[in-house]
Parts: C-alpha cells; structure tokens; sequence
C-alpha cells in the first residue's frame, strides 16, 4: 500500500517521512520468536484460538502443500478479488464520510504546487528518465497524476540503491498539499506501466548498485494519532504487545485476506454480523479483503456482494450503529477488535466507516485497523503472508531514523506451520 493523505488522519503524513523511520530488522527477533515457539504461543492463554487455527490449516492442508491461490484461480472468487483491488486503486484513501452520509464534499481547497519540496532533475548527475515509460492516472474522486518514470540513486534509512520512480508532473488533488510524493511498498503488478516497487528495486539480488542486497523484503507498519512508523526487513518486537499471527495471502499480486466475519457491537458475542452469507461454500474464504495503508478507514460491502449476502452490511451497521461500539474482523480465524477510539472520530463527530462503491465485492481494510495493530507485510516466498499483532500503544514512535540487526532463530516447521 501506499499513503497519501494528509487531513484528516495526521498519523499518514509521517508515513511518508520513511527516511525517519526504523532501519532494518533481519528477520523476526531471537527472542520473541523463541517464545512463540517453547511456549506454543502458551503467553496469550488463547488454547481455544490456537485449535482453531489449528483446524483451519487441517481443513485448507491440500491447498496450503500446494500453494493454492483463490483469487487466481478461474471462479467467482477471483472476480471478487479483482473487484476489490480494482476499487483500492481507485479510491486512493479519501474514504471519510460525515454522520453516516454517503458523499463527502471533496476538493475544497486547490492543489498548491508550492506547498511541496520539489524533485529537481538538473541538480542529480545520477538521474536517468525513462521518457518512453509515462503514466496517466485518474481516481474516483476525479483527481489525476500524470508523468514518467526515472531511475536515480534512492536512499531509505540508511540504505542507498540505483531504483526507478515515478516522477509526477501534473496533479490535480489537494491531497497532495505539504507532501513530498507517494512512497509505495506493493508488490510487482503483471502488465503494470508502473516502475517496479521500490522495497523490491533494492532487494533485488540483479542490482549491482544497492546496499540493502541482505534486507529481507519484509515491511512493517503501525499508526497513531498524530504519527506513524514504517520499519524495514521485519517487525521490532517492541511494538507488539503479544504474538504474531500469520495469514497466507489470497494472491500473489496484493495483500489479501479473507473476511468470513465482521461484526459490530459492545462485545463480540453480543454483536450484530454484519456478513451473513447466504452459502456455506461463500464462508469458506469470506470476502476478499485488503489490508492497506493507504485507505484512510474502513470500507464495506453497500450492496450484497454479487449475491453472497443475504442482507447489506452497509444497512446493517447504519440501523445498529453507536459511537461507543467496536467492530469485530475474523482472519483466518483470528478476531480482531477496531475500537470506536479508532473508527470514530470524535473532534469532528465524522465516522471513518463508508459503504464500497457498486460492484466492489469485499473490504478496503484502512489506517482504522493500523491504529489498533502492527501489520507485517512478509514478501520472501512465493506468496505474501501478513502478520498481525496487537500495538503497544506504550511505544512511542521514533523520531528519527534507526537501525537495528537481529539474529534469525529458525523456528521448528511443525510449530511455525501454525502462523504461516
């Protein structure tokens, strides 16, 4: 995912000062991953979750041996999929909507191209365009980036690698006002006129220019109020204040998951389902959802999903809903809980919930969930996987750049077969 907003939540514009975030993490610390092991994820107490899991990956045994992937395969999932991704891509994280009403005024204020720091080609001796790769971009919320692509030398912390970038030339969105540009860590798109990530560009064991060839191509992200930070090859065990739960991606070409609960209440037992599937075959993976930093709330189904819901959950959270409440997301039979300290904004009495346009078949999972927990974004097998663990909300960001190296504690695969 990739952040661009800056107004509504703060914590995004810090994202984008990733030079200012943490360094390097080889891997997942000795320590904690030890923990998890001799202790069987025992520390959280949660043995009916771990059977749980346990009985998902019994159930999906044939699929994960044979690294299926459900949005690839030629089905209606792979439609759902593709509509949500299709919408991610065009929504582009103004997703905010004021006392339940579906549109919000947009484009009050002007683009201000002064407003940002400027990338100046004629002062690199190392900037090589690519005049013939150009782009032409245009959103849902009519806003538009054109330009062409580049390669100079790129520096994040303290690695330095020769990657291509896009150079924008037009723009039309106040979105952009006071920021630099857009710093992405997606993944490779087939087809895609777009330069090739950055965190992969510097990874990429073909670049002879490049310090960062041993930074496993892993990221991480959390946010809060007022700041946010990215670290580079891992997840700093500080930050999580409990395990780290894994869940295969859908697909190799996007970070999703699948939903098969969503509820919304003042406790999960006692709360409404937002996704009442209408079959047993359309639970089984749940709806297609991502897991994206760059989408500022969360965004669900407005209709009945191409008919796998028996009721919308739009409606239903709209008849139920109270400012005090929490939603409740099951990921590979995980839940997790986004508190209304995180969907509701009370300064401005706004919800950062919104109904997903027609024909999107699944969920924009945003910033709302990164306020709550640490999303690792592993991309070093054939598949990504996406680790979840609950933030410490005692740790405080940091404010300048860091670097730290950990040791690799190899976990036994019968028991790390658990979280991947």
């Amino acid at each position: 995912g990739c952040c661009t907003m800056q107004s509504l939540l703060p914590c995004v514009v810090a994202a984008l000062l990733l030079v200012q975030c943490h360094g390097v993490f080889h891997g997942d610390t000795a320590k904690q991953a030890q923990i998890d092991v001799d202790n069987y994820f025992a520390q959280e107490d949660l043995v009916n979750e771990i059977k749980n899991v346990e009985d998902y990956r019994a159930r999906y045994a044939v699929e994960i041996a044979t690294g299926h992937l459900p949005c690839e395969a030629e089905s209606p999932m792979k439609l759902a999929c593709e509509s949500v991704m299709n919408v991610k891509r065009s929504m582009r994280g103004r997703t905010v909507t004021k006392s339940l009403a579906e549109n919000a005024q947009l484009f009050e204020e002007p683009y201000r191209a002064d407003d940002s720091r400027h990338f100046d080609v004629t002062a690199s001796s190392t900037f090589t365009p690519v005049t013939s790769q150009t782009f032409d971009l245009h959103y849902a919320d009519g806003s538009h980036l054109r330009g062409f692509s580049g390669e100079d030398m790129v520096t994040m912390g303290n690695f330095e690698a020769k990657a291509p970038f896009a150079v924008i030339t037009d723009c039309n969105s106040p979105d952009f006002n006071d920021v630099d540009g857009i710093l992405g860590f997606g993944l490779p798109r087939p087809g895609s006129n777009m330069p090739t990530p950055i965190l992969f560009a510097m990874t990429d064991p073909g670049n002879a220019d490049t310090t960062a060839g041993d930074l496993m191509r892993k990221f991480s992200f959390f946010s809060t109020d007022d700041a946010a930070e990215v670290q580079l090859g891992g997840y700093d065990p500080d930050t999580v204040d409990g395990t780290m739960w894994y869940a295969p991606s859908l697909s190799r070409h996007d970070f999703l998951v699948g939903v098969t609960s969503l509820k919304f209440g003042s406790g999960v037992d006692s709360s409404v389902e937002l996704l009442q599937f209408t079959t047993k075959s359309a639970r089984e993976y749940g709806l297609p959802s991502i897991l994206d930093s760059g989408t500022s709330c969360l965004v669900i189904p407005g209709d009945t999903a191409g008919g796998k819901l028996k009721k919308k959950p739009w409606d239903l959270f709209a008849k139920h809903w109270r400012s005090d409440k929490s939603f409740y997301l099951k990921i590979a039979q995980k839940t997790y809980e986004i508190p209304a300290s995180s969907w509701f904004l009370w300064e401005t009495q706004q919800t950062c919930v919104q109904p997903s346009p027609s024909g999107m078949q699944g969920l924009l999972i945003g910033d709302v969930f990164f306020r709550e927990f640490v999303v690792e974004f592993d991309m070093t097998e054939d598949r990504p996987y996406l680790g979840i663990a609950p933030l410490n909300k005692a740790y405080n960001p940091v404010t300048a750049n860091q670097l730290s190296e950990y040791a690799i504690d190899v976990a036994p695969k019968d028991k790390m077969s658990l979280a991947k």
